[in-house]
């Protein structure tokens, strides 16, 4: 654990993001950062996201009390749907103006319901959407950052080496963006599922794939949607959550959201058939799941 007295950086939940994150900030980060994730509760699991994060080099902590005693900037990255949950336990032990970097993917409402419990605690609550897939870029991958404690946080967001900018000074406004862009970048991976395994099915798949390829030339559409099933078969659960968030937003605004309805659940179908993405083939991925799928 950290020395008592030493502000450090807090990670609620220590998975793809959380792990991404901290592998590339600077050693000095590192060196005073500590990852909590609910895993550590069960025996079975806590193994496994200790000895990530032995490997990357922060501490685990043995609580959430002490991964924020000593915490002046907390990383929120845990599951949509447990998003609120998280900050309504964080909140409990929360440092009076810390600040807490919400960067799940939710609804503009949950949001502003986490930042009410974080600031009736006296932390300072800040909406963090991630704009892009971390594994590449690591710390790098882009962040909207919204909230009356934006511009803070984004200064200290780049002392990490990360790249943050700001999209206003109402909790809710970085992830309405990420909301509602979602509705096109998971609908599509939706859509490539239904068209590509419908067509792989009844045998026409190379003339559809053709078809589309005359009809938009600028995309490489094998790749791409061979990329995009791979998203479904290993992130799926994550995305479904992310896009039931979605729909409650859509509704929030006073619109129907069957597509991100629809979408969630297409995510949720492959994401239940725990296939790793495998070869980068759409044929493959096709006839792994379609297997799985046949009764």
């Amino acid at each position: 654990m950290k020395e008592s007295g030493q502000a450090g950086i807090a990670l609620l939940g220590f998975g793809e993001a959380g792990r991404a994150f901290a592998r590339g900030w600077p050693d000095g980060a590192r060196a005073k950062a500590v990852a909590y994730d609910i895993k550590f509760e069960d025996a079975a699991l806590r193994g496994e996201v200790a000895g990530a994060c032995g490997r990357i080099g922060i501490d685990a902590a043995e609580s959430l009390p002490a991964a924020l005693q000593t915490a002046s900037h907390v990383f929120s990255l845990v599951t949509a749907d447990r998003a609120q949950e998280a900050a309504s336990q964080a909140a409990g032990f929360i440092r009076p103006a810390a600040y807490f970097l919400d960067c799940n993917s939710c609804s503009p409402a949950t949001k502003k319901a986490s930042q009410a419990a974080i600031e009736k605690a006296g932390g300072r609550y800040v909406d963090v959407a991630i704009m892009a897939p971390v594994a590449p870029a690591l710390h790098r991958t882009p962040l909207l950052v919204s909230g009356p404690h934006a511009g803070q946080a984004c200064a200290w967001l780049e002392t990490l080496g990360m790249r943050p900018s700001p999209a206003g000074t109402e909790v809710g406004q970085a992830s309405a963006i990420k909301m509602l862009r979602s509705v096109m970048i998971k609908g599509l991976e939706a859509l490539t599922a239904e068209c590509m395994l419908a067509a792989r099915r009844a045998g026409v798949e190379e003339a559809v794939l053709a078809s589309l390829q005359a009809s938009d030339p600028g995309w490489d559409w094998p790749g791409r949607l061979a990329y995009n099933l791979e998203r479904m078969m290993v992130h799926g659960e994550r995305r479904a959550a992310e896009m039931e968030e979605v729909a409650s937003t859509i509704t929030e605004l006073g619109l129907p959201s069957r597509m991100a309805s629809a979408t969630a659940a297409w995510q949720r179908e492959l994401a239940a058939l725990r296939l790793e993405g495998g070869p980068n083939s759409l044929a493959d991925r096709a006839d792994r799941i379609l297997r799985r799928l046949d009764p």
